[in-house]
């Protein structure tokens, strides 16, 4: 034969698609936000990257997406166990009540939240009595950041866990192990590339997030702006450089946690015996 058969037929034209799909939606789009956001020179850079609104929001942004991100790790492990491990009555709903973030406009999500916390909402109304401020602060900013990011960690804990067999368990209880070495030396290294993995998808989520936070956060300056909302701004005045300098600070900001992350998740999947390539 003349031509060596291929193991994978039209390799070619499935990797030429591929590459050209990436450089179309992603490559091209990242490369023009760098080379626009150098067009405003070496003393405009500067001036946004000090300016302290702008560090503020930056601060506010990557913040709660981090304590959002940590929050979500907690409870999505603990409502996808309740949904793997238990049958209770409504279980069905509840298994779809995960996915309604994904499903829901975002922002008919911020007003909602906005509606149930502002000072003369539902909740909101017997939370200011107490001295807590839940919308217009930031903390109504982590709050909307953890109602769209726990699905991120559910569906991503949720397969894993269901792999996990039973008979783990029983055979550390019959050598011994009581339920919190069962959970910390058997159960948790298998869970841990998954929880990363979805810590990451609801970091990133919450970096950008801009509909269900802006009626909730209530846009103080230097109070509760977030940093897409400083990139709206610029937008709004034909300020096309300036905005597109504040996606890039957080683009490589938002590249560094992630790569960090991955770093961990690697490390997690070594530790359980995974080889990631």
């Amino acid at each position: 034969m003349s031509q060596r058969s291929r193991v994978l037929p039209g390799f070619g034209l499935s990797l030429g698609f591929t590459l050209a799909y990436v450089s179309f939606i992603v490559l091209i789009p990242l490369a023009a936000v760098f080379i626009k956001s150098f067009g405003i020179g070496w003393d405009g850079l500067w001036e946004i990257l000090t300016s302290e609104r702008i560090l503020k929001s930056l601060q506010l942004s990557f913040s709660s997406a981090l304590i959002a991100a940590f929050i979500n790790v907690v409870f999505g492990l603990l409502l996808a166990w309740c949904l793997v491990r238990y049958n209770f009555p409504g279980k069905r709903l509840v298994d779809a009540l995960v996915d309604l973030p994904f499903a829901l406009p975002t922002a008919v999500a911020g007003i909602a939240l906005t509606s149930l916390y502002a000072p003369t909402g539902w909740l909101g109304q017997y939370l200011e009595p107490l001295g807590i401020q839940v919308a217009y602060s930031p903390i109504g900013i982590t709050l909307a950041l953890v109602f769209i990011g726990i699905p991120f960690i559910v569906r991503t804990v949720q397969p894993v866990l269901s792999d996990i067999e039973t008979e783990l368990e029983e055979a550390a209880s019959a050598l011994g192990a009581n339920r919190w070495q069962t959970i910390t030396k058997i159960i948790l290294p298998i869970l841990l590339p998954a929880l990363f993995t979805g810590f990451a998808l609801a970091f990133a989520r919450g970096v950008g997030e801009y509909g269900s936070v802006i009626f909730i956060a209530g846009n103080q300056p230097f109070k509760t702006e977030i940093a897409p909302l400083m990139i709206i701004s610029r937008l709004e005045e034909y300020d096309y450089a300036g905005a597109t300098t504040i996606a890039a600070v957080m683009l490589v900001l938002s590249f560094i946690i992630l790569f960090a992350i991955n770093l961990l998740q690697a490390w997690a999947n070594r530790r359980t015996g995974r080889n990631v390539t």
